[in-house]
């Protein structure tokens, strides 16, 4: 059994996020850990094996601000007509269960994954979705982390076929890009020139009529076969959050990585 990483670190980001994407990670050291012992109990550092404390750390981030679940209370209020579940209250058993990864890194920026391509990308692998299935979206965006036109890169996927994999009992649908649709950038300036109202954020307002969950910001889905896996994708237990940081794993057992039998 092999494990796989597919989550982003999480670091400082100051650097390359856009003010409203960062995060903040300060570490803070054994020195400074003798000095909270210190001041909370008055031990000094000749009580300590040492002569240092504990290290600590602090974070703050968006909930949404690194390799997360997004809730269907992040996409509206209501979803099939009932109130929408945070993400303290989506089932664990939509987080854990057998992988599909489909490779879509062929799209255009500006070519939002369609039905049609996942059709096409599961005959390619020879897979047949079932209910259960977590689908895994390749864009290769991972690549530009750290970089600034990480947010705005990627095809994302339409609307139309986020729908479809709900329709086909699809509850968790994951992507390697900042954001499951594609760049709102692109989606803005055409609601704009078009009025149109079903255009920004059109794969997240699915949410409204289909209850579903997205991973967002995962990496290093190259890693993995494009099925035979298991993945590992609980968040945390944020109460009434619209998401939850997630440390997405992917369990391959070594039957998936063995190549197929040559003739005999």
């Amino acid at each position: 059994m092999r494990i796989v990483d597919l989550s982003v670190t999480l670091e400082n980001d100051a650097s390359w996020a856009p003010w409203y994407a960062r995060n903040r990670v300060r570490n803070q050291s054994h020195a400074f850990g003798a000095w909270v012992i210190w001041w909370l109990f008055g031990i000094g550092k000749k009580h300590l094996r040492t002569g240092l404390g504990w290290a600590n750390d602090t974070i703050k981030l968006s909930t949404h601000g690194t390799t997360h679940i997004d809730a269907p209370w992040h996409y509206a209020p209501t979803a099939e007509g009932l109130p929408a579940k945070t993400i303290d209250q989506v089932p664990l058993e939509w987080c854990y269960g057998p992988g599909v990864v489909l490779d879509m890194r062929h799209k255009d920026v500006r070519e939002p994954v369609t039905s049609t391509d996942l059709i096409a990308a599961l005959a390619k692998i020879g897979h047949e979705l079932r209910v259960g299935d977590i689908v895994l979206i390749q864009t290769g965006n991972d690549r530009l982390l750290g970089r600034r036109d990480y947010f705005a890169a990627g095809p994302g996927v339409s609307g139309e076929a986020t729908r479809w994999l709900c329709d086909r009992g699809i509850k968790l649908m994951g992507i390697d890009a900042w954001g499951w649709d594609e760049p709102l950038g692109a989606q803005a300036k055409r609601a704009l020139a078009t009025g149109r109202n079903d255009i920004c954020w059109q794969a997240h307002f699915v949410g409204v009529d289909k209850e579903y969950c997205q991973i967002e910001r995962l990496a290093h889905l190259d890693q993995l076969p494009s099925s035979g896996f298991t993945v590992c994708a609980f968040p945390l237990k944020v109460k009434a959050g619209s998401a939850g940081p997630a440390r997405v794993v992917a369990l391959v057992p070594e039957v998936a990585e063995r190549p197929p039998a040559g003739p005999s």
